[in-house]
Formats: C-alpha cells, sequence, structure tokens
C-alpha cells in the first residue's frame, strides 16, 4: 500500500483525508472549533422583488433552505440565543460562534442597514464573526469596503450563490446575472483580503456532467477558499417542478452511487487548496416528492466519500 500514499499525502490534507475538508477549518486557523449560526435577517433578492426580476430562481423555495430556528420576524439576538441553545446539545464545546446571514441575499439593501444588522449580529457576547450569503449583483466597492474594515477585526467570510458557470444555464433558471458578474464579485472580494466562499448547484437542467466537469477550470482560476456544491434538489412548488415534469430528459439525475462518483471526478479537477465546506445538500423530506437516496446524513455521506476516494486511489486535484 505504501507507495500509494505518497500520492496525497504531500497535500497534507486534513485529518489524513483525501480532500481538503472545511471541517475543523476555524479551528486550525483560530484554534477553536466556531459553529455558524443561521440568521434571517428579513432580506428579499432582486430577482424577486422586481429589481432584476420576478419570481426568483425556478429552483428556489427558501424555507426549504434554512433550518427551523432562523425566522425572520425575531430580534437578531433572539435567533442567535436559540440557536446557540439548539447547537449546544450537539457540541457542548463550542464557545464561539459565527452568526451566518443564510436567508435571500444579505447584502441588498443600503450600507446603513448592513451595517445596523451586522454590528447587531456581532455584539452578542458570543459572537466572534459572520458569514454572510448573498448574490454577485448584491454587492458594491461600497459595501465591500465596509465588509473588509470589519474583517480587520472578526472572522468574515463572504459567500456567494453563483450556482453555474455557464449563463445558459443562468439564463434558463432565472438567476437574474450572467458568469461575468460573479467573476467580477468575487475579485472585487478577495481583493479586499476578504476570505470569499462560492456556492454551485450539480445537475441544473441543460447541463451535461462533462459541462459540469469543464467547469472545474473555471472554479479553480476564481480567487475563491472555500466552495460548497450541492445535487439539484426538486423543490415541491417551484417552477422547476414544472420544467423536470415536462422535460425530464434535460436533467442530468444522480444516484447515491452515480454522484459519489461523479463528485469524485469533480474533486480530481478542482485545486488542492480549494477548501471543500459541501457536497452535498440536504432539504427537509416535506419539501421534495422524491428522497431517491433515503434518509442518509451528511457525515454518513461524507464517509461514503472518503470511501469511495481510496477505493479509487485517487484524491483532489490529482489530475492538475
Amino acid at each position: 500500500m505504501h507507495h500509494m500514499a505518497d500520492g496525497f499525502e504531500k497535500y497534507g490534507f486534513p485529518d489524513g483525508k483525501r480532500y481538503n475538508s472545511f471541517v475543523g477549518y476555524f479551528k486550525r486557523k483560530y484554534g477553536e472549533r466556531l459553529q455558524k449560526i443561521v440568521l434571517d435577517a428579513g432580506f428579499t433578492c432582486p430577482n424577486r422583488d422586481g429589481n432584476v426580476g420576478r419570481g426568483g430562481c425556478t429552483y428556489c423555495d427558501n424555507a426549504a433552505f434554512h433550518p427551523s430556528y432562523s425566522t425572520a420576524g425575531k430580534s437578531l439576538h433572539q435567533q442567535m440565543d436559540e440557536g446557540i441553545e439548539f447547537h449546544k446539545v450537539r457540541y457542548r464545546t463550542t464557545e464561539h460562534y459565527l452568526a451566518y446571514f443564510q436567508s435571500f441575499s444579505n447584502t441588498y439593501a443600503p450600507l446603513e442597514r448592513l451595517k445596523a444588522l451586522y454590528e447587531e449580529a456581532l455584539s452578542h457576547p458570543d459572537v466572534v464573526g459572520i458569514v454572510i450569503g448573498t448574490r454577485p449583483d448584491c454587492v458594491d466597492e461600497e459595501k465591500l469596503d465596509y465588509i473588509a474594515e470589519l474583517a480587520k477585526k472578526h472572522v468574515v467570510i463572504v459567500e456567494y450563490g453563483i450556482e453555474s458557470c455557464y449563463d445558459r444555464t443562468l439564463g434558463r433558471i432565472n438567476r437574474g446575472h450572467d458568469f461575468e458578474t460573479a467573476r467580477r464579485a468575487v475579485e472585487m472580494t478577495a481583493q479586499r483580503g476578504i476570505d470569499v466562499g462560492a456556492h454551485f448547484i450539480l445537475g441544473l437542467p441543460g447541463e451535461t456532467k462533462q459541462m459540469m466537469l469543464d467547469s472545474c477550470a473555471l472554479i479553480n482560476a476564481l480567487p475563491i477558499r472555500s466552495v460548497k456544491f450541492h445535487q439539484l434538489q426538486i423543490v415541491k412548488g417551484t417552477r422547476m417542478e414544472k420544467e423536470y415534469a415536462e422535460c425530464p430528459e434535460d436533467f442530468e439525475r444522480f444516484s447515491l452511487d452515480e454522484y459519489l462518483d461523479f463528485f469524485t471526478d469533480m474533486l480530481e479537477r478542482l485545486r488542492p487548496d480549494l477548501f471543500i465546506e459541501r457536497f452535498v445538500g440536504e432539504v427537509p423530506p416535506r419539501f421534495v416528492n422524491e428522497t431517491p437516496w433515503g434518509l442518509i446524513r451528511n457525515v454518513e455521506l461524507l464517509r461514503l466519500l472518503e470511501k469511495r476516494l481510496e477505493e479509487r486511489d485517487t484524491w483532489q486535484g490529482r489530475l492538475l
């Protein structure tokens, strides 16, 4: 076995893994585990309120994507207290938290409102930083200058929903921005020394496996530190549900086994210093018509991915 180990061990992936896992990143960087508390600060999106478009992205029902304890209408401090209570049960050793502005587009407001919200979150005694989930078309120089100031004193990550590298796909899912907008936003953010994360969906309509694999080169070229991938889940009541019923042949659907293999192919093409924050999405079963993989937890999926990488004796970045 030993000669095989030489391959990936030189990358020094965390915990002897074959990919660059984000779990433990905060622990290595800040000396402690930081847990994210998801907040709903009552934002909307420009492609919902008519500014860019209406009806939002075709795959989106935001309620399916965030936990029950975060609901708009509760104050941020109340949401944080409840989120901390919720997580204390699971992670007794966590002392500090990150406020995760996740629902909708969390820079989509005038700068004064953003300052008030971010500073309210950061004033919580147990919160040491913020993660800001947003769209590439909802930032500008002034907002990023302010976020860069915050990043000098706190842990700050800006996470962009990019979803696809292909403009044809972005148009089809009513995303309301192109890939160039995403590239520019990521570059403007990274230039200011702010950590950038990006989110992509695998299996959007019209994209073949080859197109998704080819997008790795575009992703590698972005100055991002971490990345999240989700398999497409067809959420009830969305426009995509209708589209899938009408043209299922336009969708690349994966069995669990196929997805593990396909994601391994993706990993081989992703640069080894890119942190993989997640590779699979979980939507509560009530939001979907089918759960083809059964009810399988994220930690089990990570174990299966690790096993697949071992079976294929491969690792993140091997083909670069």
